[in-house]
């Protein structure tokens, strides 16, 4: 495994981290009852995926207080504490502002502590790592039914708990570049998060604007999604899409439809092609769309998500194949876009 830094915090991560979403099983929003969630989870193969990350060298758990309303952070704080990992060399992430429980927008200040606070006792730690505003899209736009702008107020909340010794670095997640450009000045996180991989590839492209936001605030980027939720792994039969449980955010997304399938499949034949042959085909896609990710400026973190050994194991195949070559990176930029930018 190796390790990078994130932004100028002296903070370092494994290149492939863990993302805890699918721990919280099923779960729906409190704004519009669409599912938010995703299938539910053994616990035992839960812990048998986290110890085989921590025995591949993962140090990085990215974790929301939504995400399962506060179980992914009790599972993942349990597994931890029940395999013995030192807490000094795990780098723990999580995120507040999507959920709002009972205050008038998840970004309120005394939500902002109280959320704080329960999740350090959620994760049985006394400070969080990597702390993210969850969603930059929630801030002054409504979300709540009203015209007000909390960003300054939730700003100086987070800078407030890093001075308290809670929060050790500052994130900012979120999807669009318009949201990003108006929070980071005001924020100053050292590390954004958003989707990213070979299907979804503008915060990486050289030059974008998402790239010049970081380099102009020294901020690194984690990479949700690089497996585009198995997408990208060739799981899926088109022919017969897959139907998923009530409360699984999946349902809701319009990729896993026959005509998508159907043409990221041919592209992931060619990869197969170029990159193989493999004895086994779905740890080489998991390692080709991590690695090419991890090959661009900023980014120092992948956080797949994974429900067990197996799929932990397919996690980490990244982090024990060398990195793609330049050729290998502009090949696969073109498969997928059709250029070399």
């Amino acid at each position: 495994m190796r390790y990078r830094e994130v932004g100028r915090t002296g903070v370092k991560v494994s290149e492939v981290g863990f993302g805890c979403w699918t721990l919280g099983g099923p779960n729906w929003s409190s704004a519009n009852g669409q599912p938010i969630g995703w299938a539910d989870v053994n616990e035992t193969d839960v812990l048998a995926g986290i110890r085989a990350g921590l025995d591949a060298g993962v140090n990085h758990w990215d974790n929301a207080d939504v995400y399962g309303n506060g179980r992914a952070e009790r599972t993942l704080g349990a597994a931890l504490k029940k395999l013995g990992a030192s807490r000094d060399r795990q780098v723990i992430a999580t995120k507040v502002g999507h959920f709002k429980g009972t205050a008038p927008h998840g970004y309120d200040p005394a939500h902002i502590r109280n959320q704080c606070d329960q999740s350090l006792r959620n994760l049985g730690v006394d400070y969080i790592d990597i702390y993210y505003f969850h969603h930059a899209a929630f801030v002054g736009q409504g979300y709540d039914g009203g015209s007000k702008d909390y960003l300054h107020e939730a700003a100086g909340v987070m800078r407030d708990l890093v001075e308290a010794g809670k929060v050790r670095a500052v994130g900012q997640s979120g999807y669009g570049e318009d949201d990003f450009e108006r929070v980071v000045p005001v924020v100053k996180p050292d590390v954004l998060q958003a989707k990213a991989n070979l299907r979804f590839d503008g915060s990486l492209r050289p030059g974008s604007r998402m790239q010049r936001l970081m380099d102009a605030h020294g901020c690194s980027f984690v990479a949700f999604g690089p497996l585009d939720q198995g997408i990208l792994l060739d799981k899926f039969d088109p022919d017969r899409p897959p139907a998923w449980e009530q409360g699984d955010y999946r349902a809701s997304r319009k990729d896993f439809n026959p005509r998508t399938l159907r043409e990221v499949r041919d592209k992931l034949a060619l990869v197969k092609e170029r990159f193989g042959p493999a004895a086994d085909p779905t740890r080489l896609l998991s390692s080709v769309a991590q690695r090419w990710v991890l090959a661009h400026r900023n980014v120092c973190s992948t956080i797949p998500g994974f429900r067990d050994a197996k799929q932990a194991g397919m996690n980490v195949a990244a982090a024990e194949d060398p990195p793609l070559s330049e050729a290998d990176v502009a090949w696969l930029r073109r498969l997928f876009h059709g250029d070399a930018a």
